[in-house]
């Protein structure tokens, strides 16, 4: 055991139980209760219907199910709001492998993570979506462009929000800076998590301004 773990021993971010034994990130009893999604194998899935209804996409796929009475959801909280980066590396990971192992998304070219805004991204320190886009683009080996969709308009949180809520904080807040850069690709836009599909939709639409454009989804949650 190192000085460090001695002092400061790494917890379960799920279970907040210690980890012991060569346990990394999530303890062994977690993640055998994991409430993964297997969207990856499953054609028209509940992420695919529910975008579909909005915007045209080809693929969608998430890691998990989102439930409030899972101590999974913690995971996913502590990556976003509270800057823990390896965890949210851990899951992206796992999706990674998940989406290289199933053959999902085997006409991407490149990947896009959903901007946030620069006053938001100050205030977190970090742009969630972009550490999940780098890590799956590690499994799947293609490239993550940012700087062309970019958020124009900075909205809220949304997670208090309603449906509606949701639709109107982000409509009109993305835009393309350079559409031909999108022109006859099949993108790969990648969220952190997937509750009404109002973010995917208001980025959807900007990407699909592109000329030839294809788009799928990627996520680490879906919220049932």
């Amino acid at each position: 055991m190192g000085l460090l773990s001695l002092f400061f021993p790494q917890v379960c971010p799920v279970c907040g139980g210690m980890l012991v034994g060569g346990e990394k990130i999530v303890c062994l009893k977690c993640l055998s209760d994991i409430p993964l999604s297997y969207f990856w194998k499953w054609r028209d899935n509940p992420a695919e219907l529910l975008l579909r209804e909005r915007i045209e996409i080809a693929e969608a796929t998430t890691l998990l199910l989102y439930r409030k009475e899972s101590s999974w959801k913690e995971i996913i909280h502590n990556f976003k709001y509270n800057g823990d980066k390896p965890a949210g590396r851990y899951l992206s990971e796992m999706l990674g492998k998940k989406i290289a192992e199933s053959g999902y998304f085997s006409g991407i070219d490149i990947i896009v993570p959903v901007p946030l805004h620069p006053l938001k991204k100050w205030k977190r320190g970090f742009n969630q979506a972009s550490v999940i886009a780098y890590e799956l683009g590690k499994f799947m080996g293609k490239p993550v462009i940012e700087g062309v969709l970019k958020r124009g308009r900075y909205s809220s949180t949304q997670t208090s929000k309603d449906r509606k809520g949701r639709i109107r904080s982000v409509e009109g807040a993305f835009y393309l800076k350079h559409p031909e850069r999108f022109s006859d690709l099949h993108i790969l836009l990648v969220d952190d998590v997937l509750t009404t599909g109002a973010t995917i939709e208001a980025c959807g639409k900007q990407i699909l301004k592109a000329d030839g454009v294809t788009l799928s989804i990627a996520a680490l949650a879906f919220v049932e």
